[in-house]
């Protein structure tokens, strides 16, 4: 079996939806969660391949980075076969994950690791809006220019497919370097919840109940294709938006760094901003979800942030109210960064969890800021995702290691190889394994929080936070 294989995985999704994209694991640790079970390798790999897994921080650095670019390069569609994905399949996919029975609410729209911990709390699915088509091509990272023209080449027969989504075209020669010399990032964000999303809400929601609207506004500066279509440069992250489009020290210190023949990257001037490919919401869901909620008697939250990571302090706390009213310990956080979630876990050792969009400065800023508006946790303990390149604006271990050293008592990272980070492919596999040896703590899993309680939370403390509750 060749090493590119590891990052494949399960082949059970549709076609054109990927295993690693961030939406594709999410609905699987939410979904696992719900069901009872453990989340281990991303819900990716075979059990059969983790002893070899474990052996990738072996092999040189240039070998490890080229199974981030071939793995990647395995789970692209064709160009060729765009006019036959479905993004119907997709929504029929992500029901097909949850357990069928009665919930007193269902969470749609935005893709958000501290929702999937927010799902787990109250014991109710999360219906995502936003999926990724990876298309296979090649294309160096820093020619900006060429992948605009081939996305406008090859994007009418995937949007005459789908009439229902809009296509926001991402690249980012930062942080995804290394993906985006194989594949090309269609994301496309479902402007209506479709036949699948429809019937399961009518299938699942108790009578009377309510359909929460996950809402991001996070916004990006964007290239006008055509109707439907958008180009975003870059993505949330190391840097500024318009540090992209404009330049800056940072990404000439990077280029140098990566030998690339460039000092800052050459693309039009953008059209204006419109949402963020990965993490924004499109508004357009947010009608017919208000039609379908007036059809079947349904009442309506919205859950508004203008960040991503807005979410995480709002659910962490939520957290430590629901383990206090148990009479639980409220002193164990468990951050948890991108992909790496583990919702069975977290709760198992009574940990609080708050999720690090990525592992960049930018984040670091945003957890020392909860940090210092909220109550001192005793223990603080981290996993960092590691994506193969040392991008612009990342975080070191070693700035995450002085942030976890805030606790009173113990910290640490859990799963995570310091010393081969970001190259560090084995935390794949040891982000769960891990959990168990270095957090020792156990509690049974609780019942899910009353909606109603939850409801009662979230009008009375989001003015705290960056969040708008709204009826």
């Amino acid at each position: 079996m060749r090493i590119s294989q590891l990052l494949s995985g399960d082949r059970s999704t549709p076609q054109g939806l990927p295993n690693f994209d961030s939406t594709t694991v999410f609905v699987r640790a939410a979904a696992s969660y719900l069901r009872g079970e453990q989340f281990p390798r991303l819900g990716m790999l075979h059990p059969g391949l983790t002893p070899l897994a474990k052996r990738v921080n072996h092999l040189p650095r240039r070998l490890r980075t080229a199974i981030y670019t071939q793995g990647g390069a395995n789970e692209g569609v064709s160009p060729d076969d765009l006019d036959s994905v479905d993004v119907e399949r997709f929504r029929e996919w992500v029901v097909d994950q949850y357990p069928t029975r009665g919930y007193p609410a269902v969470i749609v729209g935005s893709s958000n690791g501290a929702g999937v911990f927010l799902s787990a709390l109250l014991g109710i699915p999360w219906l995502p809006q936003t999926f990724l088509v990876p298309v296979r091509r090649d294309c160096h990272p820093d020619a900006i220019r060429e992948d605009i023209r081939w996305g406008y080449e090859h994007a009418e027969p995937f949007l005459e497919a789908n009439p229902d989504v809009s296509l926001h075209q991402m690249h980012d020669p930062n942080q995804d370097r290394l993906m985006v010399r194989k594949l090309g990032y269609f994301r496309t964000k479902s402007c209506v919840l479709g036949e699948a999303y429809e019937e399961f809400l009518k299938t699942v929601l108790e009578p009377g109940g309510t359909v929460i609207s996950l809402e991001c506004e996070h916004d990006w500066p964007a290239i006008d294709l055509g109707d439907r279509h958008s180009f975003q440069l870059g993505g949330l992250g190391g840097l500024e938006p318009e540090e992209y489009y404009e330049g800056s020290e940072k990404i000439s210190e990077f280029l140098e760094r990566q030998d690339a023949d460039v000092r800052e990257w050459d693309v039009p001037e953008p059209d204006g901003r419109t949402l963020e490919a990965e993490w924004g919401f499109e508004p357009a869901l947010l009608e017919d979800v208000e039609r379908v909620a007036d059809e079947q008697g349904y009442d309506l939250r919205r859950l508004q942030f203008d960040d991503p990571r807005d979410l995480s302090p709002f659910v962490a706390d939520l957290y430590r109210r629901r383990y206090e009213r148990r009479d639980r310990s409220v002193d164990r956080l468990f951050v948890q960064s991108f992909a790496l979630v583990e919702p069975w876990w977290t709760i198992r050792t009574g940990s609080v969890p708050y999720w690090a969009a990525f592992n960049t400065e930018s984040d670091t800023e945003f957890m020392e800021e909860y940090l210092e508006n909220t109550d001192a946790y005793d223990e603080i303990r981290a996993n960092l995702f590691a994506h193969g390149v040392e991008s612009a604006g990342l975080a070191s271990a070693d700035q995450w290691r002085s942030l976890l050293a805030r606790a009173q008592d113990g910290h640490g990272f859990v799963g995570t190889d310091p010393e081969e980070f970001p190259y560090d492919v084995e935390v794949q596999v040891r982000y769960h394994e891990d959990i168990s040896d270095d957090i020792s703590a156990r509690h049974p899993h609780p019942p899910p929080m009353a909606f109603d309680r939850f409801d009662e939370i979230a009008g009375e403390v989001t003015d705290e936070y960056e969040l708008e509750w709204l009826e």
